[in-house]
């Protein structure tokens, strides 16, 4: 090993992906492959250049890992990316194979240990959109990460071409990184979040609620003659997976906007509150639902400039009565997000392992049935040449770790919103994903446009 690598042990929300690749057989399960391509004509070698200073500015792209001496999994920055950066011709190709190529591209593997975590590669596509590919490991960078970097790139070649401002100095990925190992080293802060989640666990047993309705548990508790079962095992073997897009149109999607700053309430509040209802709806009116909802970790400068991978998973569980108001449950949500929020340095999956232990579930046992997130828009008009369009586009690596995985992210033609079901093919189908979008899109309206209605009378009435 060179001596003047400098190596740092991994931060919990690392450990959870390592995890995550270690227990599946297909290694692409941490690939996140996307593209930001523009519609006007780019100079490639300008683009080019603009990536490769882009590189230079965001350590967590030439982030490499390796064992040390105990076997342990460490990381290291390299000081200088030498890489060529590919050109890919689309421009002849059909939209719909071009797509394919890049699922392909996106479902290879990186090797894991002294290796490139991220490829780039530039792309001209059929509809006559220029810009990039990037695929990215997710022990490296989450979405929001991703956005950067890309935005970063846009905004180098922008400055280049257009003599647009150039940008302000990314953050220090190793920086914060080092804080979060200060924070992980048993601190004062860390300690008060374990005393938090240990009483959250304590103070009573979630309740497993089911996309597909009460069956699920219902079997189990026959199988196992225990009738107040609260856990169930919904987990799929096979790791194979697609993912599905179902567009709501600019206009509906702004009434959401809108609802959301007329009450001050988080876009991603909104979307756990309908998809938390519809999940009671299908269980038999059960109040008590618990969602996994992912919590990005940045809040400081730092936090939101210095890449990496910030997510933490933790569960948003609310108990919501069928006499409580849609508005009421928001609320109840609201506050569950701060408390997360408050004590989400915390590792997640040591406080799964204390649920877990502390309720006596078997393994593969859980109460949350699909995880959440909510992207914002990715890049503004000041980033980019006025009046011209840009897309950006998520792709499948074929292959997820749970069931169901919700993203909704806003569409940058249109600002409309795209609900994205990343799912596995045995556990759930197109069907089943289509219905679940259709009872979704009706509940969140019927309560956005009757915000004082009762949760019963919105089940009834969807």
């Amino acid at each position: 090993m060179n001596e003047e690598r400098k190596l740092y042990p991994l931060v919990n929300s690392q450990k959870l992906h390592y995890f995550t690749v270690s227990h599946c057989s297909k290694k692409q399960v941490l690939n996140i492959g996307t593209s930001l391509t523009i519609e006007i004509d780019i100079d490639f070698n300008l683009l080019k250049e603009s990536i490769y200073e882009a590189y230079g500015r965001c350590e967590c792209m030439r982030l490499r890992f390796c064992k040390n001496e105990n076997g342990e999994v460490m990381q290291y920055v390299i000081p200088k990316e030498e890489r060529d950066i590919q050109f890919f011709e689309f421009s002849h190709w059909k939209m719909e194979d071009a797509v394919n190529e890049m699922k392909k591209w996106t479902s290879v593997p990186f090797e894991r240990f002294d290796s490139p975590m991220n490829k780039v590669i530039m792309i001209s596509m059929p509809d006559g959109f220029k810009g990039v590919y990037l695929l990215v490991d997710h022990m490296t960078m989450d979405a929001q990460a991703v956005v950067l970097f890309l935005k970063d790139v846009i905004q180098i070649y922008c400055s280049k071409k257009y003599n647009f401002e150039y940008p302000k100095p990314l953050e220090s990925y190793i920086k914060a990184l080092e804080k979060d190992l200060q924070y992980e080293n048993n601190s004062k802060s860390s300690q008060k979040d374990r005393e938090y989640w240990k009483k959250l666990i304590e103070s009573s047993e979630p309740m497993y609620t089911d996309l597909k309705g009460e069956r699920t548990l219902e079997q189990q508790r026959k199988e196992k003659n225990n009738p107040n079962l609260r856990a169930a095992k919904c987990g799929i073997e096979s790791c194979d997976a697609d993912i599905v897009r179902f567009h709501l149109e600019p206009q509906p999607s702004d009434v959401l906007v809108k609802f959301c700053e007329n009450y001050n309430i988080p876009m991603a509040t909104l979307l756990l509150m309908a998809l938390r209802t519809y999940l009671q709806k299908v269980n038999n009116n059960e109040p008590d639902v618990s969602i996994q909802n992912t919590v990005s970790r940045r809040a400081t400068l730092l936090e939101k400039n210095s890449g990496g991978t910030r997510v933490h998973f933790f569960p948003c569980r609310t108990i919501v009565y069928p006499e409580e108001t849609f508005l009421d449950g928001c609320r109840k949500i609201q506050e569950a997000q701060i408390s997360t929020f408050r004590h989400s340095n915390y590792n997640p999956i040591e406080f799964m392992g204390e649920r877990s232990k502390y309720y006596k579930n078997n393994n593969g046992e859980t109460y949350e049935p699909i995880s959440l997130t909510y992207q914002p828009l990715s890049l503004r008009a000041k980033e980019v040449p006025e009046n011209v369009r840009y897309k950006s586009e998520w792709y499948s690596n074929g292959v997820a770790a749970q069931n169901a995985y919700l993203t909704v992210m806003h569409r940058s033609l249109d600002n409309g919103l795209d609900f994205c079901f990343e799912y596995k093919k045995d556990a759930l189908s197109y069907n089943d994903l289509e219905k679940i979008y259709y009872f979704l899109t009706r509940i969140i309206f019927e309560g956005v446009n009757n915000p004082n209605k009762k949760i019963a009378q919105i089940i009834s009435d969807t």
